[in-house]
Protein backbone atom coordinates (compact mmCIF):
# COMPACT_ATOMS: atom_id res chain seq x y z
CA UNK A 1 0.00 0.00 0.00
CA UNK A 2 1.84 3.41 -1.43
CA UNK A 3 2.22 6.22 1.74
CA UNK A 4 0.62 9.40 1.58
CA UNK A 5 2.91 12.24 2.77
CA UNK A 6 1.70 16.41 2.59
CA UNK A 7 4.41 18.63 2.41
CA UNK A 8 3.17 21.53 4.08
CA UNK A 9 4.05 25.05 5.89
CA UNK A 10 1.07 27.70 5.83
CA UNK A 11 3.92 30.29 5.51
CA UNK A 12 5.11 30.93 1.27
CA UNK A 13 8.17 30.60 -0.43
CA UNK A 14 9.71 27.88 1.78
CA UNK A 15 10.40 25.78 -0.59
CA UNK A 16 7.46 23.01 -0.37
CA UNK A 17 6.76 23.07 -4.70
CA UNK A 18 10.63 22.78 -4.98
CA UNK A 19 10.67 19.76 -2.23
CA UNK A 20 7.47 17.93 -3.80
CA UNK A 21 8.76 18.22 -7.46
CA UNK A 22 12.40 17.21 -6.87
CA UNK A 23 11.81 14.51 -4.02
CA UNK A 24 9.12 12.96 -6.11
CA UNK A 25 11.75 12.71 -9.11
CA UNK A 26 14.18 11.42 -7.15
CA UNK A 27 12.51 9.02 -5.89
CA UNK A 28 11.29 8.01 -9.09
CA UNK A 29 14.65 7.52 -10.69
CA UNK A 30 15.56 5.70 -7.46
CA UNK A 31 12.71 2.84 -9.49
CA UNK A 32 9.60 4.34 -6.83
CA UNK A 33 6.21 4.64 -8.75
CA UNK A 34 5.44 8.38 -7.14
CA UNK A 35 2.28 10.60 -7.65
CA UNK A 36 2.76 14.50 -6.76
CA UNK A 37 -1.03 15.51 -5.67
CA UNK A 38 -0.89 19.23 -6.63
CA UNK A 39 -3.06 20.69 -3.91
CA UNK A 40 -2.19 24.44 -4.52
CA UNK A 41 -4.44 26.32 -6.42
CA UNK A 42 -0.91 28.51 -7.66
CA UNK A 43 -0.72 25.12 -9.68
CA UNK A 44 3.43 25.37 -9.86
CA UNK A 45 3.94 21.60 -9.33
CA UNK A 46 1.52 21.19 -12.11
CA UNK A 47 2.98 23.92 -14.54
CA UNK A 48 6.79 23.06 -13.16
CA UNK A 49 6.65 19.01 -14.02
CA UNK A 50 6.34 20.67 -17.89
CA UNK A 51 2.06 19.98 -17.69
CA UNK A 52 0.38 22.32 -19.96
CA UNK A 53 -3.90 21.47 -19.29
CA UNK A 54 -5.42 20.80 -22.22
CA UNK A 55 -8.99 22.14 -22.69
CA UNK A 56 -11.60 19.66 -20.91
CA UNK A 57 -8.65 17.89 -18.56
CA UNK A 58 -10.09 17.20 -15.34
CA UNK A 59 -7.88 18.22 -12.49
CA UNK A 60 -7.91 17.92 -9.17
CA UNK A 61 -10.54 20.42 -8.23
CA UNK A 62 -13.07 17.80 -10.75
CA UNK A 63 -12.29 15.16 -8.24
CA UNK A 64 -12.49 17.10 -5.17
CA UNK A 65 -15.86 18.96 -5.97
CA UNK A 66 -17.35 16.51 -8.64
CA UNK A 67 -16.48 13.47 -7.37
CA UNK A 68 -14.07 12.71 -10.96
CA UNK A 69 -12.06 9.42 -10.21
CA UNK A 70 -8.38 10.83 -10.12
CA UNK A 71 -7.16 7.91 -12.47
CA UNK A 72 -9.35 10.05 -15.02
CA UNK A 73 -7.22 13.23 -14.18
CA UNK A 74 -4.21 11.87 -13.31
CA UNK A 75 -1.02 12.62 -16.21
CA UNK A 76 2.25 11.11 -17.01
CA UNK A 77 5.16 13.29 -16.73
CA UNK A 78 8.10 13.27 -19.08
CA UNK A 79 10.25 12.05 -15.39
CA UNK A 80 9.91 7.82 -15.92
CA UNK A 81 7.71 6.82 -12.58
CA UNK A 82 6.86 10.26 -11.88
CA UNK A 83 2.81 11.16 -12.15
CA UNK A 84 0.88 14.06 -11.04
CA UNK A 85 -2.88 15.01 -10.48
CA UNK A 86 -3.18 18.31 -11.44
CA UNK A 87 -4.41 21.90 -10.16
CA UNK A 88 -5.93 24.68 -11.88
CA UNK A 89 -6.77 28.24 -10.69
CA UNK A 90 -10.69 26.74 -10.36
CA UNK A 91 -9.08 24.93 -6.78
CA UNK A 92 -9.48 28.50 -5.00
CA UNK A 93 -13.66 28.45 -4.68
CA UNK A 94 -12.62 24.42 -3.55
CA UNK A 95 -12.77 25.82 0.48
CA UNK A 96 -16.13 27.70 0.14
CA UNK A 97 -17.88 24.84 -1.68
CA UNK A 98 -16.55 22.03 0.54
CA UNK A 99 -18.09 23.87 3.61
CA UNK A 100 -21.40 22.59 3.24
CA UNK A 101 -20.51 19.37 2.65
CA UNK A 102 -20.87 16.13 4.58
CA UNK A 103 -17.20 14.29 5.97
CA UNK A 104 -15.82 17.80 4.55
CA UNK A 105 -12.25 16.83 6.03
CA UNK A 106 -12.39 13.41 3.96
CA UNK A 107 -12.87 15.03 0.63
CA UNK A 108 -9.09 14.49 -0.40
CA UNK A 109 -8.42 11.48 1.77
CA UNK A 110 -11.61 9.58 -0.60
CA UNK A 111 -10.06 10.70 -3.78
CA UNK A 112 -6.65 9.34 -2.68
CA UNK A 113 -8.06 6.39 -1.72
CA UNK A 114 -8.62 4.52 -4.50
CA UNK A 115 -5.21 5.46 -6.27
CA UNK A 116 -3.08 4.63 -3.31
CA UNK A 117 -1.98 0.87 -4.08
CA UNK A 118 -1.10 2.17 -7.31
CA UNK A 119 2.12 3.96 -6.15
CA UNK A 120 4.75 3.82 -3.74
CA UNK A 121 4.53 7.05 -2.55
CA UNK A 122 2.02 10.03 -3.31
CA UNK A 123 2.97 13.25 -2.41
CA UNK A 124 0.89 16.71 -1.65
CA UNK A 125 1.96 19.99 -2.48
CA UNK A 126 0.09 21.86 0.11
CA UNK A 127 -1.17 25.62 -0.43
CA UNK A 128 0.71 28.09 1.95
CA UNK A 129 -2.78 28.21 4.77
CA UNK A 130 -4.27 26.40 7.36
CA UNK A 131 -7.55 26.43 5.29
CA UNK A 132 -10.10 23.80 4.49
CA UNK A 133 -8.03 22.31 1.75
CA UNK A 134 -4.72 21.82 4.08
CA UNK A 135 -6.91 20.34 6.45
CA UNK A 136 -7.83 17.70 3.80
CA UNK A 137 -4.57 17.45 2.74
CA UNK A 138 -3.40 16.53 6.44
CA UNK A 139 -6.63 14.17 6.84
CA UNK A 140 -5.70 11.77 3.57
CA UNK A 141 -1.82 11.73 4.80
CA UNK A 142 0.42 9.39 7.02
CA UNK A 143 3.21 11.98 7.72
CA UNK A 144 4.05 15.23 7.24
CA UNK A 145 7.24 16.49 5.64
CA UNK A 146 7.60 20.60 6.96
CA UNK A 147 10.40 22.45 4.53
CA UNK A 148 11.42 25.50 6.39
CA UNK A 149 13.84 28.05 5.38
CA UNK A 150 17.05 29.12 7.04
CA UNK A 151 16.35 32.77 7.58
CA UNK A 152 15.18 34.90 10.32
CA UNK A 153 11.64 34.42 10.80
CA UNK A 154 12.07 30.27 9.60
CA UNK A 155 10.41 28.96 13.01
CA UNK A 156 7.73 31.80 12.94
CA UNK A 157 4.74 29.85 12.37
CA UNK A 158 5.84 26.06 12.82
CA UNK A 159 4.23 26.22 16.09
CA UNK A 160 0.80 27.04 14.57
CA UNK A 161 1.69 24.16 11.69
CA UNK A 162 2.12 21.82 14.52
CA UNK A 163 -1.10 22.48 16.22
CA UNK A 164 -2.92 22.34 13.18
CA UNK A 165 -1.39 18.82 13.01
CA UNK A 166 -2.12 18.16 16.42
CA UNK A 167 -5.75 18.80 15.90
CA UNK A 168 -6.04 16.75 13.04
CA UNK A 169 -4.41 14.14 14.57
CA UNK A 170 -6.64 14.26 17.59
CA UNK A 171 -9.96 14.55 15.79
CA UNK A 172 -9.73 13.20 11.83
CA UNK A 173 -6.49 11.45 11.63
CA UNK A 174 -4.48 9.51 14.64
CA UNK A 175 -2.02 7.88 12.54
CA UNK A 176 -0.41 11.33 11.60
CA UNK A 177 3.22 12.35 12.43
CA UNK A 178 5.75 14.50 11.73
CA UNK A 179 7.95 12.96 9.02
CA UNK A 180 10.60 15.42 9.69
CA UNK A 181 11.43 18.84 9.42
CA UNK A 182 13.44 20.30 6.41
CA UNK A 183 15.98 22.90 6.07
CA UNK A 184 15.74 24.68 2.75
CA UNK A 185 17.70 27.55 1.10
CA UNK A 186 20.84 27.38 3.15
CA UNK A 187 23.87 29.57 2.52
CA UNK A 188 26.70 28.48 4.50
CA UNK A 189 28.05 31.28 3.56
CA UNK A 190 26.11 33.64 6.14
CA UNK A 191 26.46 33.58 9.51
CA UNK A 192 23.24 34.04 9.88
CA UNK A 193 21.72 30.94 7.96
CA UNK A 194 24.54 29.15 10.39
CA UNK A 195 22.95 30.69 13.59
CA UNK A 196 19.51 29.89 12.65
CA UNK A 197 20.55 26.06 11.57
CA UNK A 198 21.90 26.03 15.19
CA UNK A 199 18.72 27.54 16.85
CA UNK A 200 16.54 24.90 14.94
CA UNK A 201 18.84 21.97 15.49
CA UNK A 202 19.07 23.42 19.57
CA UNK A 203 14.87 23.74 19.89
CA UNK A 204 13.40 21.46 17.82
CA UNK A 205 12.19 18.29 19.50
CA UNK A 206 10.67 16.65 16.01
CA UNK A 207 12.62 14.66 13.71
CA UNK A 208 15.43 17.09 11.71
CA UNK A 209 15.88 15.53 8.59
CA UNK A 210 19.90 15.39 8.13
CA UNK A 211 20.00 16.54 4.35
CA UNK A 212 20.00 20.39 3.98
CA UNK A 213 19.11 21.66 1.09
CA UNK A 214 21.15 24.59 -0.49
CA UNK A 215 20.52 27.47 -2.20
CA UNK A 216 21.02 26.38 -5.69
CA UNK A 217 20.85 28.33 -9.45
CA UNK A 218 20.07 24.85 -10.54
CA UNK A 219 17.13 24.56 -8.17
CA UNK A 220 15.80 28.17 -9.77
CA UNK A 221 16.30 27.34 -13.36
CA UNK A 222 14.94 24.43 -13.51
CA UNK A 223 10.80 24.81 -12.84
CA UNK A 224 11.41 27.60 -15.84
CA UNK A 225 13.50 24.38 -17.95
CA UNK A 226 9.87 22.63 -17.08
CA UNK A 227 12.04 19.57 -15.39
CA UNK A 228 12.93 18.26 -12.11
CA UNK A 229 16.65 19.52 -11.21
CA UNK A 230 18.02 15.68 -11.76
CA UNK A 231 16.72 15.41 -15.26
CA UNK A 232 18.15 19.58 -15.87
CA UNK A 233 21.18 18.87 -14.04
CA UNK A 234 22.08 15.69 -12.61
CA UNK A 235 25.78 16.90 -11.12
CA UNK A 236 24.80 20.03 -9.69
CA UNK A 237 24.48 20.53 -5.79
CA UNK A 238 20.42 20.76 -5.62
CA UNK A 239 20.18 17.36 -7.44
CA UNK A 240 22.53 15.95 -5.43
CA UNK A 241 21.25 17.20 -2.21
CA UNK A 242 17.34 15.94 -3.42
CA UNK A 243 19.25 12.70 -4.26
CA UNK A 244 20.44 12.55 -0.98
CA UNK A 245 17.25 13.63 0.64
CA UNK A 246 14.97 10.48 -1.09
CA UNK A 247 17.52 8.13 0.22
CA UNK A 248 17.14 9.66 3.63
CA UNK A 249 13.71 9.51 3.21
CA UNK A 250 13.39 5.83 1.94
CA UNK A 251 15.81 4.45 4.89
CA UNK A 252 13.11 6.69 7.17
CA UNK A 253 10.90 4.22 5.69
CA UNK A 254 12.48 1.35 5.87
CA UNK A 255 12.38 1.10 2.36
CA UNK A 256 15.89 0.80 1.12
CA UNK A 257 14.92 -1.16 -1.67
CA UNK A 258 15.86 0.06 -4.82
CA UNK A 259 13.43 -0.92 -7.66
CA UNK A 260 11.39 -3.26 -6.29
CA UNK A 261 7.57 -3.30 -5.79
Amino acid sequence: MGKIVAIANQKGGVGKTTTTINLGACLAVLEKKILIVDADPQANSTSGLGIILEEGQPTIYDCIINGKPAREAIIPTSTPNLSILPSHIDLVGAELELVSRMRREYILQQVLEKVRNDYDYILIDCMPSLGLLAVNALTASDSVIIPIQTEIYALEGLQKLKNTITLVKDHLNPHLYIQGILMTMYDSRLRLANMILEEVRQNITDPLFQTIIHRNSKISESPSMKSPVIMYDAASTGAVNFMQLATEFLRMNNDVTVGQH
